[in-house]
Formats: structure tokens, sequence, C-alpha cells
């Protein structure tokens, strides 16, 4: 859709960036409240929620899976990942009132810089009088981050505050597994807990193994087993 203004080439959504292959664990209201498809009576109408977890948690993810939902069904969404953005001026911020949803990733990476934190909190306010959707991730809670701009602080706490929990290594199988599965590949758990015993457990490093091992499966026509697994990756 088109939008506001025109983002720096490298802000795209993933494609493997959908509710339907994030594995929600310990985590299950949080996307029950993001995904549309699933929400509950009673938090359907909330404006405004904040997001945060340590790296590999899944904030980016959902984050973004919120995007493709609001633009598969016509609607104009956004994702801001600040860790880029913030070396751009801050007037990309210009116009996101009248999108359906903004989804702001890193806002911690805006503290400290008084352009972006008087930018955004413009932008929160201009959010909130246009009733926009606003998702914000972070890696701590609002009062932790080190903004200095005490009006934006106070801002972020408005909003449902949702700390992203980890999977365990058990639910990280699982996980595996799903996404193997929804890339039509047959993997059993035997498999996936050779590969999460083996290797970095943060869930983006096992999805790029999962996609080395999908090609070289699709390349060698052969069934994803343990010793092809240890084939590939040299183990």
């Amino acid at each position: 859709m088109s939008l506001p203004v025109q983002l720096p080439l490298s802000v795209q959504l993933r494609d493997d960036a959908t509710f339907a292959n994030f594995f929600s664990g310990q985590n299950a209201a949080l996307v029950n409240m993001l995904d549309n498809d699933r929400q509950v009576p009673g938090i359907e109408n909330e404006q405004f929620i904040y997001l945060y977890g340590s790296s590999g948690v899944g904030c980016s993810h959902l984050l973004q899976a919120a995007c493709h939902q609001v633009d598969s069904r016509q609607g104009r969404s956004i994702y801001l990942p600040m860790n880029e953005l913030v070396h751009y001026p801050s007037k990309l911020l210009e116009g996101m009132e009248s999108l359906q949803l903004v989804c702001i990733d890193d806002i911690n990476a805006a503290a400290g810089i008084p352009e972006w934190e008087e930018a955004l909190f413009d932008l929160f306010n201009r959010l909130r009088d246009a009733n926009t959707r606003l998702l914000v991730a972070a890696d701590c809670p609002p009062k932790a981050l080190k903004i200095e701009l005490p009006d934006l602080v106070s801002r972020l706490s408005w909003g449902v505050v949702f700390q992203v929990q980890p999977l365990t290594d058990k639910e990280k199988v699982a996980a595996l597994q799903l996404r193997a599965h929804l890339r039509g590949l047959d993997m059993n758990e035997d498999v996936a807990r050779f590969i999460i015993y083996r290797s970095n457990r943060d869930m983006g490093h096992l999805f790029r193994i999962l996609q080395k091992l999908d090609s070289a499966s699709l390349r060698a026509k052969r069934k994803l087993t343990i010793p092809f697994v240890k084939q590939v990756m040299s183990w």
C-alpha cells in the first residue's frame, strides 16, 4: 500500500513473519491480543501495546506479522526499525497518523537522540488523536529505557505492556517442527532435538539452519534425517 513517506530500501517486511508460523509458547495471551483472527472478547480495542524481550524472542516477528495482516486486508501499515532509521531525519514520521497501524521496533535505539525523542512524542500524540493502532517493541520495560524526554517515557507507559517470554528447549523443538511443516518438510522430534542441542539455540539462528537444510534437502531430494543434517551442517 502507498505510505506517507518513502522509507529506506533496507526496511522491508520478512515474508515469513506471520502469526501462523509463530510458536506462542507462554506468549499465547499476547499473540491473541495482536492477531485479529484470534482475539478474544474485551481486548480487541487496545490501541497501544508495548512489547519487550531479549534478542531472539520474537518481538520483531510479531510486529511484522501484525503489519502483514493489516496489509492483507487492504489496510495500511508501516514497520519502523529504529535501529536503522535513527540515522535519517525524523521527518520520516510525518503523516503516519493516516495509517491503520504503526509498528515501532527497537525504540530503545532512539534513546538519547533529542530530535528523535521529540518526533516520537509528537507521533504518539497524533496517533492517539487519530485512533491509529500503535505497537512498540524494545529490549526493556518503558521505565528502564534511557530516554531523556520525561513526557515520552510517560506516554510509553500508557499502553498494555507485555514481556515476550523465551521458549523452553522443548518449545523450541516444537517451534522448529512447526516452521519445517509450513515449509513442506517432514521433521520428526528426534531430528529437531538433535539440531537444538548441536547448535546455537537462538531462534533466528535455528530458523536459518532450517532454511539451509530446506535448500539442501530439495537439491539432494533427501528427507531430513540425523545423518543428513550432520552431513549438511558438518557436525
